[in-house]
């Protein structure tokens, strides 16, 4: 996809999820948030600064999983997933990151909302 293409769909994601869960138009972070949340399965709740840290990356994981970066290892205890490092991640740029990213997030709520 080019980046014109990736930043269309990504301000339709925004304004679909925005209305949604009636809220501004989410940053990446609130994506990663969301995603997060989704992925460890328990519904919405009161998370705690580490915790909200913690789903960030369980987003993050689960998103470069899609290009076979990470691999999920299990669930520990308390049901959260963790992930492996399968290979490194190159040193991608600021934008490249973004637009990895929102690329991405298109694919993975690409299932929950149509998107033109």
């Amino acid at each position: 996809m080019k980046a014109s293409e990736i930043n269309k769909k990504w301000a339709e994601l925004q304004r679909v999820v925005a209305s949604d869960f009636d809220m501004e138009l989410p940053d990446i972070k609130v994506m990663l948030f969301l995603i997060g949340v989704q992925e460890l399965g328990k519904g919405p709740q009161q998370f705690s600064k580490r915790q909200k840290e913690e789903l960030m990356h369980i987003a993050n994981c689960r998103l470069f999983s899609a290009m076979g970066f990470y691999e999920l290892k299990g669930l520990d205890e308390e049901g959260w997933p963790h992930w492996d490092l399968v290979k490194p991640i190159p040193n991608y740029t600021l934008l490249e990151q973004e637009m990895i990213l929102k690329s991405l997030m298109i694919d993975y709520f690409q299932d929950t909302y149509t998107l033109s």
